[in-house]
C-alpha cells in the first residue's frame, strides 16, 4: 500500500483541523445572529405597541428623544 509522507498527512489534518474550527465557528456566528434577530423583532413589537399606546393618547406626533417634547402632526403630513 502506498502513501503520503509524514509532513503531507501533517499538513492535511492541519487543515482539516483549522476547517472544522472556521466551520464551528461560523455556525456559533449564525446562532448568535438568530438570536439577536429574534431579540431585534421584540423590540420592534414593544416599539409598535408603545407608539399605538402614545398615539393613543397625545394623537399622532411627532417626539424629539433628546428631551421628550413632541409636535402634533397635521393630517396631509
Amino acid at each position: 500500500m502506498s502513501k503520503i509522507t509524514e509532513q503531507e498527512l501533517e499538513q492535511l489534518k492541519d487543515q482539516e483541523s483549522k476547517k472544522v474550527q472556521i466551520t464551528n465557528e461560523v455556525g456559533i456566528l449564525e446562532a448568535r445572529k438568530h438570536q439577536l434577530l429574534h431579540l431585534l423583532d421584540n423590540i420592534l413589537e414593544e416599539q409598535g405597541k408603545t407608539k399605538t399606546l402614545l398615539e393613543d393618547k397625545y394623537g399622532k406626533i411627532n417626539i424629539d428623544l433628546t428631551d421628550g417634547s413632541y409636535i402634533q402632526i397635521e393630517d396631509g403630513q
